[in-house]
């Protein structure tokens, strides 16, 4: 068997990958590059031989893992696409948002090539989805024998994990992962047996969890800053991304005001897209792995703006939380909107981060300024004052660099390759494994390099 990255970029974005042998090909992952455009956001499809593809494996609905999978298709339209009926879901909704954010930079900032696909286009492909359940074995290609099983992830709302078997080979690719439970989606599941080889993701590589972290604590902490700003007649932005984050803090709201941490009335907006993924959520909610099993948001919560039907902008008040994307402000976004328009420069008024945001973001540039300090949110507007309470919780999607290394560690793989990390964070991986499993080949795969596995 052999392994190729198919990633264009190092770091976290268009994640693709290939497994090969001498009777198939399957592709892992069909990521589109946040920090790119046009040609540069995709992946290195060109190595792929057209129509040579048996099969795609989708591990999430996060666009940089499923975001130029029609573009894949396109040169491979006999290949089958494997992936959870959860993610079959949100896929077809953000690649449809997808379609139309690339229409609207090809008007605003000329990209030609946009869009990349089109709503047409994506009605076609998700019609022919192959959902699969997690630990039911599948096989890849029509011969048999690549054999696929997929394993809860604990990321997102139907992620997965896949151990892939052929030939006495065996294969774990992780996509992203949490060990550890959230509010409302448990931990992994993975399995623990030996694999020959581990394609595992570094995210958090460079980031050394706080010593006597508690995610319980946490939550309270975030709930006792959400009640302060209420009680000063203030209200709170959380800027929060559509699919996963969201509906995580919904869930975290629905237990402060159960046990009264905060006012049981507190208004609470969403919007947007971030509607159309909880609808998705909802109607899993009886049958997903999840924590609130059969509670659903936009029923069971008062949740203003939850109304599809509902037109016009959302109203700014007092006495409010609004969990608005973007998670990084990016602008023209809602949460940018509401933080260049009164939230940011008032003192009264509470923003809090529950997640990544990169450094070149609005988001990233709000956490890395001081208080009474000018930040630049949009550029066709002034800078705004940073005078509201500011504060950045950790409430990451993606599990610790231990708890991922600890695994590695269990499974003690021949090789093990390591992706969808920035430098510093594959470079904390590559040393920690190394020292603790010097049988094990460490490598950071180049895109385009083949490795024997």
């Amino acid at each position: 068997m052999i392994f190729k990255s198919l990633c264009r970029h190092a770091g976290i974005g268009a994640n693709s990958y290939l497994l090969e042998t001498r009777s198939a090909r399957v592709v892992l992952d069909a990521g589109m590059h946040p920090k790119h455009e046009g040609a540069e956001a995709l992946p290195h499809y060109e190595f792929l031989e057209d129509g040579s593809v048996d099969s795609v494996v989708i591990t999430h609905s996060h666009l940089d893992h499923v975001g130029t999978l029609p573009v894949l298709l396109k040169d491979h339209p006999e290949a089958k696409v494997f992936l959870t009926p959860e993610t079959a879901e949100l896929a077809s909704t953000m690649l449809h948002n997808s379609v139309n954010v690339m229409q609207a930079k090809r008007v605003e900032h000329g990209i030609t090539e946009y869009p990349l696909f089109d709503h047409r286009e994506l009605d076609r492909i998700t019609a022919i989805f192959e959902a699969r359940g997690i630990e039911r074995p599948f096989n890849l290609d029509r011969e048999g024998t690549m054999r696929a099983t997929f394993h809860d992830a604990g990321h997102i709302l139907g992620s997965v994990g896949v151990t892939i078997e052929t030939s006495g080979k065996r294969v774990m690719y992780t996509g992203d992962v949490n060990f550890e439970h959230s509010t409302l989606q448990k931990g992994a599941l993975f399995p623990e047996e030996h694999v020959d080889a581990l394609i595992v993701e570094t995210t958090r590589g460079a980031q050394e969890r706080t010593p006597g972290y508690s995610r319980h604590a946490e939550e309270n902490e975030l709930a006792e800053s959400i009640a302060r700003v209420i009680a000063r007649k203030g209200s709170v932005l959380i800027p929060v991304f559509a699919m996963g984050k969201t509906q995580e803090v919904l869930a975290m709201i629905h237990r402060f005001k159960r046990e009264g941490i905060i006012p049981k009335h507190t208004p609470v907006y969403i919007g947007g897209l971030s509607t159309k993924m909880t609808h998705v959520y909802d109607r899993f909610s009886d049958v997903s792995r999840r924590h609130l099993p059969g509670f659903r948001f936009l029923k069971d919560m008062e949740i203003e703006g939850s109304d599809r039907k509902r037109k016009g902008p959302i109203p700014f008040g007092s006495g409010c939380i609004y969990a608005l994307s973007s998670g990084m402000m990016s602008e023209k976004t809602v949460s940018n909107n509401f933080a260049r328009q009164g939230i940011l420069e008032n003192k009264r008024h509470g923003l809090f981060f529950v997640g990544y945001a990169d450094p070149e973001t609005p988001g990233g540039r709000i956490r890395a300024a001081k208080q009474g300090e000018n930040v630049k949110l949009d550029d066709s507007h002034a800078g705004v004052p940073l005078n509201c309470e500011m504060r950045v919780f950790d409430f990451s999607g993606h599990s610790t660099r231990d708890a991922i290394a600890d695994y590695a560690v269990k499974l003690r793989p021949k090789k093990i390759f390591l992706v969808h990390g920035d430098d510093d964070a594959v470079a904390w991986f590559r040393q920690d494994l190394q020292r603790r499993l010097p049988d094990s080949q460490v490598i950071v795969p180049l895109p385009g390099e083949e490795h024997i596995i």
